[in-house]
C-alpha cells in the first residue's frame, strides 16, 4: 500500500498535478516533508496548534491511493485476493482457489480516523473477542472470534488518530506492534495478522513533547515528526477564508464569486475580508494571548461568516435586496469569538478590550492599505457645515446613501477597494469604510452608542 502510495506520488510529482487539493499556505513549508514521508515509507506524525489544517492534510493523502482496489468480498480486513491474511480468506482461497469471490473498494472507504479520548480501548483500536460468535458456539481460541477494531479495519489503508496523546499509556502501546512488527495482538491470541497499513498521527507539540503524555517507544517508531503552522502570509489567511467559508465574496474585478452551496448569500467585500484575516493575525500575535493554546484558523472562518450573517440579518429586516457586508456588522465579530482564545492570566477581565483594540487596528492597517493615499476631501466636505452620519447595523444602504449624500470621487474610492459595481450595497460599504478609517486617522470623530451591539455609530468633524 505504501508503494502504491509512493507510486502515484511521483506520477503526480512528474506531471505538475496537485498532490494536496485544498491545503494552503504549506507548499513550501510542510507538504515538502510529508511527501518525503511518503516516498520513504514512513509512518507520521503532524505537530502543530489547533486549527492549523492537520487533519485536513491527513484526509488528502488518501487522495493517492488508486481509485479501486480489489479485496476479498466479505472480508473485515480488505484482504488482497493474491494474498489474503486472515483465517477466513486464507480458508476461503484454499477451498475456492480462482473462484475466490472478489469486490472492489473505493479509495474513500480506505480512509479510517479516530479521535483519541481518554475513554479509547483497545478493543476499539484493534480488535476484542466477539461475545456474540462465542455464544454461537466457537471456542475461545479460535481466531475468528475476534471482533477487529478500527485499525486492522482499515488494513491497505490510511489511518489517522487524532490527538495522539490524549490516548491512556496502556493503549498507546497496544499501537507498537503494528508500527514496527505491522501485525496485532488480541487478548493473547496467537493470531499473526500482518497489516499494510499507514499510520498518521496529529498532536499538540506542547503535549508531544513537554508534558510526558506519549510514551517514547511509540514515538520512536513513527518514522517523521512533521511541524505544521498557521498561515504565514496575509494572502494565505485571505485564501484560506475564501476557500472554506460560506458565503459569497467579490473578485478583484468586482464580479461576485459564489460557494455552491453557500448557506449566507451575502457579499462581502474584499476590505472587510482582509480585515478578519489582519484581525485574526494580530490576535495571533498579541501578548495578551496564550500562544500555546494558539489561535486557530476557525477563528477567522467564523469571523468572517458571522460578518456575512450580519448582513443577510439586516437585509431580511429592512428589506433590502440584496445583502452586503459593511463596517458596521465587524462589531459582533468580538463576543462572538471571545470563546475561540485562551487569554494569559494578566488579562482575565479584559478579554474584550483587548478583542476590540485589535480590531480598531486591523481596520486602519486595511485602511491605510487600500486607501491611505486617496483623496477622500469629497467626502469630508460634507462635515464641513457641522453635518453629522449616523449609521448602524439596521440601517439599510439606501438609507446610509441618502443621509452622506452625493459624494464626489466615489468611484474612485471603490476602485480602489476592487468593487466596481453599481450596487447601492456596495457604494454603502464602500462608504461607511471610508468613514470609519477617517475616524481611526483622526480626521473625523465618532460616538457611539452607549450598550448597543448594534454598531450604532454617529461620524462629525
Amino acid at each position: 500500500m505504501k508503494a502504491e502510495i509512493r507510486h502515484n506520488l511521483l506520477a503526480r510529482l512528474k506531471a505538475g498535478e496537485p498532490r494536496f487539493p485544498g491545503i494552503v499556505g504549506f507548499d513550501d513549508t510542510v507538504l515538502p516533508h510529508v511527501e518525503r514521508a511518503l516516498l520513504a515509507g514512513h509512518d507520521m506524525v503532524l505537530l502543530g496548534e489547533r486549527g492549523q489544517g492537520k487533519t485536513r492534510l491527513i484526509r488528502t493523502i488518501a487522495g493517492l491511493l488508486d481509485e479501486w482496489t480489489p479485496i476479498v468480498a466479505g472480508c473485515e480486513i480488505n484482504d488482497h485476493p493474491y494474498a489474503p491474511v486472515c483465517v477466513r480468506c486464507r480458508r476461503l482461497a484454499d477451498d475456492l482457489g480462482d473462484d475466490l469471490p472478489v469486490t472492489w473498494k473505493h479509495r474513500d472507504e480506505r480512509y479510517g480516523e479516530k479521535l483519541a479520548t481518554p475513554d479509547t480501548g483497545v478493543g476499539d483500536l484493534i480488535g476484542d473477542v466477539d461475545p456474540i460468535k462465542v455464544a454461537e458456539g466457537r471456542t475461545l481460541g479460535d481466531p475468528e472470534t475476534v471482533h477487529f477494531g478500527l485499525v486492522p479495519r482499515t488494513n491497505r489503508g490510511v489511518f489517522c488518530i487524532n490527538e495522539l496523546p490524549d490516548l491512556a499509556e496502556r493503549i498507546q502501546v497496544s499501537l507498537l506492534n503494528v508500527l514496527e512488527e505491522r501485525d496485532v495482538q488480541v487478548r493473547g491470541y496467537a493470531l499473526r495478522l500482518p497489516l499494510d497499513v499507514l499510520l498518521v498521527a496529529s498532536a499538540n507539540p506542547e503535549d508531544y513533547t513537554n508534558r510526558g503524555r506519549i510514551i517514547t517507544p511509540l514515538k520512536d517508531r513513527f518514522g517523521a515528526e512533521i511541524r505544521t503552522h498557521y498561515p504565514l502570509e496575509l494572502d494565505d489567511e485571505l485564501d484560506l477564508i475564501r476557500q472554506e467559508a460560506e458565503f459569497d465574496f467579490f473578485a478583484g474585478d468586482g464580479s461576485p464569486l459564489t460557494k455552491a452551496a453557500a448557506d449566507l448569500p451575502a457579499e462581502v467585500p474584499a476590505h472587510l475580508l482582509e480585515i478578519v484575516a489582519r484581525f485574526t493575525r494580530l490576535v495571533r500575535e498579541s501578548t495578551a494571548v496564550d500562544a500555546r493554546s494558539g489561535v486557530s484558523a476557525r477563528f477567522a472562518l467564523a469571523g468572517a461568516e458571522t460578518v456575512a450573517a450580519g448582513a443577510v440579518r439586516r437585509a431580511a429586516l429592512t428589506g433590502e435586496e440584496h445583502a452586503v457586508a459593511r463596517v458596521c456588522d465587524l462589531p459582533a465579530v468580538v463576543p462572538s469569538l471571545m470563546g475561540k482564545v485562551e487569554f494569559e492570566v494578566s488579562e482575565e477581565g479584559r478579554e474584550q478590550e483587548v478583542l476590540e483594540h485589535l480590531l480598531r487596528r486591523a481596520i486602519a492597517e486595511t485602511y491605510r492599505r487600500t486607501l491611505g493615499g486617496a483623496d477622500l476631501s469629497g467626502l469630508l466636505d460634507k462635515f464641513d457645515s457641522g453635518e453629522s452620519v449616523e449609521s448602524g447595523e439596521l440601517v439599510p444602504a439606501t438609507e446610509l446613501l441618502r443621509r452622506i449624500g452625493h459624494v464626489p470621487g466615489l468611484a474612485k474610492i471603490m476602485e480602489r477597494l476592487d468593487m466596481t459595481g453599481e450596487s447601492p450595497g456596495q457604494a454603502a460599504a464602500a462608504l461607511e469604510f471610508a468613514l470609519e478609517g477617517l475616524f481611526l486617522t483622526r480626521r473625523l470623530s465618532k460616538d457611539t452608542a452607549a450598550g448597543r451591539g448594534d454598531g450604532t455609530a454617529t461620524y462629525r468633524t
